[in-house]
């Protein structure tokens, strides 16, 4: 699956633009906010159905306009047909997706048809941010192919929201309700368990080949482990919420379950976030999105569309030289680079036989 065309109206720094993407490998370049990155966004909101930078659509409407609008097919290579995927935005209506002109009724639907992966200079906040960075990029995985864990995930959300409000307005009314406070605590109970056990077992087997890509970047010379942290690694969800009752009351929020989960990553058993160099901090975020693609393509049997955002200046050589040896053997499918030097994207990707397509970007 390669994305063919994308043609976009007022979507940041573009007021109209298209582009024929070949299926291989495409470089995006030109001078420094003339709008790659944007273009690799453009091309994220058609797999995601949002930006990968901001959960605000309104930020991606170009400045002094009320509506963006995103087009894109997408092929099929082994069926050979294609489809018409669109995305647009209008300021106080809202967003809408389509497939073939076809209005999906939820964007969750839309998830995993498409799947990508980005590599990005913002990777290393997966490893130095807080757990909810963290969690999100699990679960933006994990969602990418099972609809039933997205649709879960949605919903323990969305209880676990309303059962805040709960909490607030008892501290607010100065009383408490256990018997309404225990209907939220029925519905979460089963949806954070499921969620639980999905969390485990994708990171049970996604150690394999994320070792495997660790090894590779850093030539085989640390070993390292990712630990999913939970409450229920040591008890009950409905236990938890019982013990923990008295904090949910003085705080007015749900202080156990799944959203206070964390992954705790570790090289020769120690914490890459508090002791790893810049160095193994970058290796282990782009083992992530390395094993990140091949799992996803190994449960849905589609490579990923890859977009590399800036990874030339970001990444030093060897980590660089290694991600495009990989290009190179055929290891992905269609590839997204970005990069201000047009002959530095060129002569990499010449010295490695890799066909590619070289698109300039103008300034704004």
């Amino acid at each position: 699956m390669y994305l063919q065309h994308i043609t976009l109206a007022n979507f940041k720094s573009y007021e109209n633009a298209e582009f024929d993407f070949c299926e291989n490998v495409n470089g995006i370049v030109g001078e420094n906010g003339c709008g790659k990155t944007n273009l690799l966004d453009a091309i994220y909101y058609l797999c995601f159905s949002k930006s990968f930078f901001s959960s605000q659509d309104q930020f991606s409407v170009r400045f002094d306009t009320g509506f963006f609008a995103i087009h894109g097919d997408f092929v099929n290579r082994m069926q050979q047909n294609s489809t018409h995927i669109s995305c647009t935005y209008q300021t106080g209506k809202g967003k809408s997706m389509r497939a073939n002109k076809k209005e999906y009724s939820r964007f969750s639907d839309h998830i995993g048809l498409y799947p990508l992966v980005m590599v990005s200079p913002y990777d290393s906040d997966i490893i130095n941010e807080g757990s909810e960075v963290r969690r999100k990029f699990f679960d933006m995985i994990i969602s990418q192919f099972d609809k039933e864990y997205l649709q879960q995930l949605i919903a323990y959300q969305k209880i676990i929201l309303q059962r805040n409000t709960l909490l607030k307005n008892f501290i607010e009314q100065r009383k408490y309700d256990y018997s309404l406070v225990e209907i939220f605590d029925n519905q979460l109970i089963p949806l954070g368990n499921y969620i639980y056990q999905k969390r485990k077992e994708f990171v049970e087997k996604i150690l394999s080949v994320f070792n495997h890509h660790y090894q590779y970047l850093s030539q085989g010379r640390e070993t390292v482990d990712i630990q999913y942290e939970s409450g229920l690694n040591d008890m009950s969800f409905a236990e938890g919420i019982r013990q923990n009752e008295w904090a949910d009351r003085k705080s007015g929020y749900t202080n156990f379950g799944i959203h206070k989960d964390d992954f705790i990553f570790l090289i020769e058993g120690r914490s890459v976030k508090r002791f790893g160099s810049q160095g193994q901090q970058k290796s282990y975020a782009l083992a992530l999105k390395l094993s990140q693609f091949d799992y996803i393509f190994e449960r849905k049997g589609i490579k990923p569309i890859l977009l590399l955002d800036d990874i030339f200046d970001k990444l030093d050589k060897k980590r660089t030289s290694q991600l495009l040896d990989l290009v190179g053997k055929d290891h992905f499918g269609q590839v997204f680079i970005t990069d201000t030097d047009e002959v530095r994207v060129n002569d990499i990707l010449n010295e490695r036989g890799i066909e590619h397509r070289i698109f300039r970007i103008g300034s704004r």
